[in-house]
């Protein structure tokens, strides 16, 4: 994983939680990196998942709400970092864009990247169905990261697990404007 992904987890979790957790997080868990990251490096997913689950454990706070939670935080970096994707008219044109503009342009300055796909199921101006896949099973990160954009975007909106398939690798989210 790109080490942004972790640079921001990291303070995440200061922000929330005071920098005193974050160093009972680097303490308590086996971390090959002892827990320094740079926001250009590459590192294991699997350090990621430790963390992750360290933060719930310590915090008593579901895993998924912890995902959900940081998908909203990271999109403000990813807003403010890359406004040039923000340019949509709104919150459904911005999502329809992730694979066939953001995710390919990603991939241009991180060509080892191993990104998410967000495949459009369906579209009407009310709802968007997305289908999301990967073998990192995140979508609840993918739901804050929508939620963090539904903010960017002014648009208020319901996000909703239709189906799971894969032990979570696909799963079909319905967003609806509320």
């Amino acid at each position: 994983m790109k080490g942004i992904v972790f640079t921001e987890f990291m303070g995440l979790i200061n922000d929330r939680y005071g920098l005193e957790v974050v160093q009972r997080i680097i303490d308590e868990c086996d971390l090959d990196t002892e827990g320094a990251y740079t926001a250009v490096g590459t590192y294991s997913h699997k350090e990621f998942f430790k963390l992750l689950n360290k933060i719930s454990e310590i915090e008593d706070i579901p895993v998924d709400e912890v995902l959900e939670d940081y998908g909203e935080y990271f999109f403000k970096t990813l807003s403010t970092s890359y406004p040039h994707f923000m340019d949509k008219e709104d919150l459904f044109d911005f999502l329809m864009s992730i694979d066939n503009y953001i995710h390919p342009n990603v991939l241009k300055l991180y060509p080892k990247a191993e990104l998410p796909k967000f495949d459009v199921e369906e579209s009407t101006d009310e709802t968007l169905m997305l289908r999301y896949n990967s073998t990192r099973k995140m979508a609840h990160f993918g739901m804050g990261l929508i939620t963090g954009a539904s903010h960017y975007f002014g648009q208020k909106v319901k996000i909703n697990k239709e189906a799971v398939s894969k032990n979570g690798e696909i799963v079909l989210l319905k967003i609806s404007k509320v």
